[in-house]
């Protein structure tokens, strides 16, 4: 004899309850709650021991959310990547290709038309504003570092993995590659135009300067060695204080904004001498692209002597240095906070608790 079964009042309000040979044949004409209920045609043939009918209307997925079963919103679909690791990868590399092309795209208008439309400012304008729309753009998926410099004293502090640094550093130039290249072809005829089509690192059409960072003739290499060391170690002093929520909290999308004002002002206080790269991926992924698109191997030399290692070397010395002294003046004399106090106690806690398993019977 079969068991009683147990049927839910909305299927009693529709049809008569469901008999042991029907199952759950009977739900689709039983329910109007069509998001649960709704099975697919060759689900119900399995169910029901029946062969499974010939396919026809639309797919469940279709049915239930039709505005999404656009043929671009499927390939858009099928292009989702779950690595979290690649996405933030992607995300910088977008970052910085938007800060260079930024930056580099205004130092390429102001030196083309020979200051007519633009001048100095107009260059730390594009430089700060490509800083901001770059964090705008890749801060919620990988934090926006934009800077191998700022990687490194991130993972320094502990507060980003060193697994992580070289992927990071590596699509941090590769953006910066790309931007320069982008710039190089939206600017290819006016360069031509400028130099007379003779592509040069000095002299009175020099166009280099337009994708990398170069000394003043009147700057040494340590001099320039120097230059970068503060002008990044000013940087990090900015970022880490903008980003510290218990010395100066701000609103969000607020630090962006800050962010890129403090590239701007380190570039009107300190941009004379050798172009405050504060960024290696900043420097050597245009000075790449300069060397393979003609400019040729003078491109790594500043008078007479080798200068590309120094916008790589110098930012990252800079940007320890300015963590080190914001670390230490600021932020470890911050009172703790209450789960500060709570991490404390359960350390000592479970020490306590270490001691008393080993202490002897």
């Amino acid at each position: 004899m079969p068991s009683k079964m147990n049927y839910s009042p909305l299927l009693r309000v529709h049809s008569p309850p469901p008999q042991p040979c029907h199952k759950v044949c009977d739900v689709e004409h039983s329910s109007s709650m069509k998001g649960q209920t709704v099975l697919s045609q060759a689900d119900r043939a399995l169910l029901c021991g029946a062969p499974p009918p010939a396919a026809s209307g639309p797919a469940l997925k279709d049915q239930l959310w039709p505005e999404e079963s656009s043929g671009m919103e499927r390939l858009l679909r099928k292009c989702h990547i779950r690595n979290q690791l690649v996405r933030e990868c992607m995300a910088e590399c977008l970052g910085v290709y938007v800060l260079i092309l930024f930056g580099c795209g205004s130092v390429a208008q102001v030196t083309t038309t020979e200051d007519k439309k633009g001048q100095y400012l107009s260059i730390n304008l594009g430089f700060a504003l490509g800083v901001t729309f770059g964090v705008f753009v890749s801060r919620g998926v990988s934090g926006a570092h934009l800077n191998p410099a700022v990687s490194l004293s991130l993972c320094v502090l502990g507060r980003h993995p060193w697994l992580k640094l070289p992927f990071y550093v590596f699509f941090q130039v590769l953006g910066a590659f790309l931007a320069a290249a982008t710039v190089g072809l939206q600017y290819y005829d006016a360069i031509q135009t400028y130099s007379g089509g003779v592509l040069t690192v000095t002299g009175p059409t020099a166009t280099a300067g337009i994708f990398s960072t170069y000394p003043a003739d009147y700057l040494s290499v340590w001099g320039g060695v120097v230059d970068q060391v503060i002008g990044t170690a000013a940087l990090l002093l900015c970022v880490l204080a903008l980003g510290d929520r218990r010395n100066s909290p701000l609103p969000d999308g607020a630090q962006p904004v800050l962010v890129g004002a403090a590239v701007l002002v380190i570039g009107i206080a300190m941009g004379s001498n050798s172009g405050y790269a504060l960024n290696p991926a900043r420097d050597f992924g245009p000075r790449l692209f300069t060397y393979f698109a003609g400019w040729g191997v003078d491109v790594f030399k500043a008078g007479s002597g080798w200068w590309w290692w120094v916008p790589i070397v110098a930012p990252c010395v800079g940007a320890l240095l300015g963590t080190l002294i914001y670390e230490l003046m600021i932020e470890v004399h911050h009172p703790p906070t209450a789960a500060d106090l709570q991490t404390s106690c359960l350390e000592v806690t479970e020490g306590k608790m270490g001691l008393e398993c080993v202490k002897p019977a």
